[in-house]
């Protein structure tokens, strides 16, 4: 049959069949108890509601929000109005946001209670004026600003939920902007349906309805993984983490939902498993977490192992594939391996999802071997995988020959596991010679004594380049030198690999999304340190 794929039957499905199931949203006053029944109500009166503003089909419907349970509502009810929803990465600069707002032409917004000055301050920047609506029932409402509740509580619910033509926009995100100002990617109605069915398969991230689901990672950006759509197409109870989430929110969550699986990026992992060890939390013995956003230090996996009895599978995507691509999971025939030699395939980005393709190509475009050794530029594609970037935000060769270039640099091996070497970016030229800062940072961060670590490239007058370390330590740790710091990656390494100095930091910067920023600290070292070179 000719049948369309969309996530509305997933939220459809969540409430009629799985209705009593929890979804629970936590805030900074008190935690709501929720269910997928009075999340496809909620959905029901957004659609309405969005359908009373005679949208023409993709008008984009603007959020700035956390992760809640009238976000959630958003997710599914603004494309059953035939709408778009765009997510807005709220810690985004000002700026940034205005340039967005206007690319998108987006004309309404609906905010968190603080967001609105925010969104006040850049509408200002925007070319048209703004309908805007505040996320919270609790607050004043405005002629500006109308409350949430109030609107969809005044109208009468869909009943059923439109469904769209599959290749009908559903959603709208721009990337973090870490590397350059944020491109839109617009993601249809067919690809977050995949998506959703393939990041829950066994050898993704494993869902079905006894599960209990924490995204630690914000509904703003990506679509939160994918995991606001796979909960509700498997009836998997859902935790949100409500605003601003904390380590140590996220954690305590964990231990009170008896959530079964999580996923975020490393750097909230690492802050976890502090919290853990501090608190003595208990956990449930089914959970799993997924890490990715980053590469996964193969210390962090093995603390959670023997500390907890908890497994991460590590894994790889980007926005631009809606935005999941690959999990690494051991295979049947590794049964009997070492944990030493399942550290390889646990910290690995993986093998890709059904209907994801992967390749690394050199500088021709011509496909290496895939021996695990022979380096080149990761391409990926697949029916979620953007075909273009958003009113042509970005350069044709962002695109090869129906491929995505990810601008990752990595590895296959014969199974078809994929291992980032680093981003082309932030590869280090010396001496002629390539030098991948991913895994000097692995390195660094398997070291007990570091809590984060970054390594960039300064200049250097016979090198070209040299890396240099920058490293927070851990509470209690005393002061340390280079040489002391780099003896573990002697034998490691080649000797030409390892830096010559150090920086200790209290902190390394983050982008929007929680990944170290590499872009910001390159900026840094070049004010503190000038051009670098130490002369040697």
């Amino acid at each position: 049959m000719q049948y369309p794929l969309s996530p509305t039957h997933f939220i459809e499905r969540a409430g009629r069949w799985f209705g009593g199931r929890a979804v629970v949203s936590e805030g900074d006053e008190g935690t709501h108890r929720g269910s997928w029944a009075e999340v496809l109500d909620g959905a029901r009166r957004v659609s309405a509601l969005v359908a009373s503003w005679h949208p023409t089909p993709g008008d984009r419907v603007a959020t700035l929000g956390w992760n809640t349970h009238r976000h959630l509502e958003l997710y599914f009810g603004v494309p059953a109005a035939g709408a778009v929803l765009h997510t807005v990465n709220v810690r985004l600069a000002p700026a940034q946001i205005a340039r967005i707002l206007e690319h998108a032409g987006t004309r309404t917004v609906l905010a968190d209670p603080e967001f609105t000055d925010l969104v006040d301050r850049v509408e200002r920047e925007v070319s048209r004026p703004l309908r805007k609506i505040v996320l919270d029932g609790g607050s004043p409402s405005s002629d500006a600003w109308p409350s949430y509740d109030e609107l969809v509580d005044s109208v009468a619910p869909v009943d059923p939920l439109p469904v769209w033509p599959e290749e009908s926009a559903a959603g709208l995100c721009y990337t973090s902007g870490t590397t350059g100002e944020p491109k839109g990617v617009m993601y249809s109605h067919r690809a977050m349906a995949l998506h959703a069915m393939a990041i829950s398969l066994p050898d993704g991230f494993g869902l079905g309805e006894n599960d209990t689901v924490l995204p630690a990672v914000p509904m703003f950006h990506a679509n939160a993984w994918g995991l606001p759509h796979a909960a509700a197409m498997t009836g998997a109870g859902l935790v949100l983490p409500g605003p601003r989430p904390s380590v140590e929110r996220i954690a305590h969550l964990l231990s009170r939902e008896g959530v079964t699986f999580a996923a975020g990026v490393p750097t909230v992992w690492m802050g976890v498993l502090e919290e853990l060890r501090r608190s003595r939390l208990s956990l449930s013995p089914r959970l799993r977490i997924h890490s990715g956003g980053a590469p996964t230090p193969s210390s962090l996996v093995d603390a959670y192992r023997e500390e907890f009895g908890v497994e991460i599978v590590t894994g790889w995507g980007m926005t631009e594939l809606t935005p999941v691509g690959m999990a690494a999971h051991p295979r049947h025939d590794m049964s009997a391996w070492t944990p030493a030699e399942l550290a390889g395939i646990r910290t690995a980005q993986g093998t890709p999802l059904p209907f994801v393709e992967a390749r690394a190509v050199d500088e021709t475009g011509t496909e290496v071997d895939r021996d695990g050794r022979s380096v080149g530029e990761l391409e990926v594609r697949g029916p979620w995988v953007a075909a273009s970037y958003y009113q042509g935000g970005s350069p044709p060769e962002s695109f090869r020959d129906g491929w995505l270039r990810t601008g990752d640099v990595a590895t296959v091996d014969g199974r078809g596991y994929v291992r980032l070497v680093d981003r082309t970016k932030d590869l280090i030229r010396s001496g002629g010679e390539w030098i991948s800062s991913v895994q000097l940072e692995n390195a660094l961060m398997d070291d007990p004594r570091v809590s984060e670590a970054a390594v960039v490239a300064v200049p250097h007058p016979r090198w070209q380049e040299r890396p240099l370390a920058c490293v927070v330590l851990k509470e209690g740790v005393g002061e340390l030198d280079g040489s002391t710091l780099f003896a573990p990656l002697e034998g490691r390494f080649p000797r030409w690999w390892i830096p010559e100095d150090v920086v200790f930091m209290a902190a390394l910067p983050r982008t929007s999304t929680g990944k170290f920023d590499k872009k910001t600290l390159r900026e840094w070292v070049r004010r503190e340190r000038g051009d670098g070179s130490d002369g040697s």
